[in-house]
């Protein structure tokens, strides 16, 4: 007969609890088993048959989605979808990516807060700029031309746009990481976490002092870019949200059909019961919410005030889990953090 698992029996280690500590504050990758995986996944041999069996399926969608429809811009469009999809789902299950995304998004909901004041000192100045725009005649004649995947490929454009933008400024933020640290400051890292108590009896011992390094580099750095990119991702994602929605009752109230039929003179498409409510102005609300986002990231990357605001709170758990990481090295290594990074 089995035994039962006793409470004893399940109980985490000190570094087991560690381990889960990282991947719920999504740093899958400071784990060395997590990190084994992810760079697994990343290999020719695995990534090769796979891009060109998802390349060759996209293909075939593509073509056949704009034999069907006679319009190439749904082919590319469905092209670029399935690569996009692919590569997340990839991403969040090989790559280990899913407690990255959870905990940005739950960092994001639970510090609304904190997000709103700062997203209202932005969005008046983005609101009237794009406004004016909304009840521009020629944003909605270029808009109207923005059928099947070209306002897809359009919104791609402004989101990779972003990216680059991301990733191009996003390091300078980790560059306080590779500070030194002190028995003290680990003390603060590590504490209310699973590693309290060991990493006392290192400082009681005389195994951890001064002059620690926290320096992070390798797949480790990019965890701790790749959680600041999805943080800035989600939050953005929400101002676009807000911004589309704003639009779309806007225009529900004040374009009405006589308003759109000369500023769309090949005709609107609208709801039988909701008037106001056209093809157009969902294409309309699609690209300046997207526009948005995309001025809102270059905004929180250039502007001293917003940076230091959207990064301070980030920046701050970040540098805990280096300090975090320095003691799991030691307690694992069973020597100094010095020797074990």
């Amino acid at each position: 007969m089995n035994r039962p698992l006793t409470r004893r029996s399940v109980e985490l280690t000190p570094l087991e609890a560690t381990e889960a500590w990282f991947v719920r504050h999504g740093l899958p990758y400071f784990v060395p088993e997590q990190r084994s995986a992810a760079r697994e996944a990343l290999t020719p041999r695995r990534l090769v048959p796979l891009t060109v069996a998802v390349g060759l399926a996209a293909a075939v969608a593509a073509v056949g989605l704009s034999w069907l429809v006679g319009d190439l811009s749904l082919g590319a469009a469905g092209l670029t979808a399935v690569g996009v999809v692919a590569a997340a789902f990839y991403g969040v299950t090989a790559l280990r990516g899913r407690p990255v995304l959870m905990w940005a998004i739950s960092r994001t909901m639970g510090s609304l807060h904190l997000l709103l004041p700062m997203v209202t000192r932005a969005l008046p100045l983005l609101l009237l700029f794009v406004t004016f725009l909304f009840i521009n005649a020629e944003v909605w004649q270029l808009a109207s031309t923005l059928d099947g995947g070209v306002l897809w490929l359009t919104v791609l454009l402004f989101a990779a746009m972003a990216l680059v933008f991301l990733l191009n400024r996003l390091p300078e933020e980790l560059d306080s990481a590779d500070q030194e640290l002190d028995a003290e400051q680990l003390r603060r890292a590590c504490r209310g976490t699973p590693l309290e108590a060991e990493l006392e009896v290192l400082v009681g011992s005389g195994r951890v002092g001064s002059n620690v390094p926290g320096r992070v580099e390798g797949y480790e750095r990019g965890n701790l870019l790749l959680v600041m990119v999805v943080v800035q991702a989600v939050q953005v994602l929400v101002l676009a949200v807000a911004v589309f929605l704003f639009f779309m009752v806007f225009g529900a109230v004040v374009m009405n059909q006589s308003v759109m039929k000369i500023w769309v003179p090949d005709g609107t498409h609208s709801l039988a019961w909701l008037p106001n409510v056209s093809v157009e102005l969902v294409q309309v609300s699609v690209f300046l919410a997207a526009f948005s986002g995309l001025y809102f990231t270059v905004t929180v990357l250039t502007d001293e005030t917003y940076r230091e605001q959207f990064f301070t709170g980030v920046k701050s758990e970040l540098d805990r889990a280096v300090g975090v990481r320095a003691a799991y090295l030691a307690v694992r290594a069973g020597q100094r953090p010095a020797a074990a990074s």
